[in-house]
């Protein structure tokens, strides 16, 4: 991986670059590891028209808070493109994790449907669904039912063992207040998602390195990459910082 720009924290390395080509770089240079668990771009904000759209735009409702915010790539694709680069670089993940590993990639309501059918096309055995309820602290919306939950759908590498502990296969904590990324999600989400999971930890689109902090916080080693630079520079600020406090 010396063509791409790597940082180093403690047990966490971030690296910038397309997860794809950089999937193919770990693999010929043979590195394994225990577990996947990503937050990739989903693809499902705005209206099919609306695609090409600034994330910006899709994901935030005030106009005050446009500009806060990096935008980020990857998140054009209609289902039928987004199901085949999800099978792309599921596939490319699972021949770098070790035998029964876990995967657990997010997805909205929107994306679901493809995200639970990318899983078992790329290889893995899909395992069922953990929902994030995100409260009711969520955005609301009159005459409707509020959509106050996301989705990490988890499958294994082949048959997994009945050991280790037992996990939550629901999540209840609002959306930070204080965010670094327009999607960014809890650090405690994140760390209860990893409890089953063995490292090292694999993370293609590790956006402001939420789930990096929380394998920092747990001692597992770490494995990040980020395509857009300036959420790069987010993340290694954040994990320089957050190393600085162990």
């Amino acid at each position: 991986m010396s063509r791409f720009q790597t940082e180093r924290f403690g047990s966490v390395t971030l690296v910038r670059g397309d997860a794809l080509e950089i999937l193919l770089d770990l693999a010929a240079e043979g590195r394994r590891f225990g577990g996947v668990l990503s937050d990739p771009p989903y693809s499902s904000g705005g209206n099919v028209r609306d695609k090409a759209m600034p994330t910006s735009r899709k994901y935030l409702l005030s106009g005050s808070a446009h500009g806060r915010y990096p935008e980020f790539q990857g998140d054009g694709r209609d289902q039928r493109s987004y199901l085949a680069w999800s099978t792309l670089w599921m596939g490319r993940a699972r021949d770098l994790v070790e035998p029964g590993g876990i995967i657990a990639a997010f997805s909205d309501w929107r994306q679901l449907p493809v995200t639970t059918d990318a899983l078992p096309c790329a290889g893995w055995i899909w395992r069922g669904v953990v929902p994030w309820d995100k409260t009711e602290a969520s955005r609301p919306q009159r005459g409707r039912y509020r959509n106050q939950t996301e989705f990490a759908v988890w499958g294994t590498n082949g048959a997994r063992s009945l050991d280790g502990p037992v996990v939550p296969g629901v999540f209840r904590m609002p959306v930070p207040r204080e965010k670094l990324h327009i999607a960014g999600k809890p650090v405690d989400l994140m760390r209860g998602l990893l409890a089953p999971i063995e490292g090292p930890l694999l993370d293609p689109f590790m956006g402001s390195g939420t789930i990096g902090v929380a394998c920092l916080m747990a001692g597992m080693e770490y494995l990040g990459i980020e395509v857009d630079e300036a959420y790069f520079d987010v993340a290694c600020h954040r994990l320089e910082e957050a190393s600085k406090g162990l």
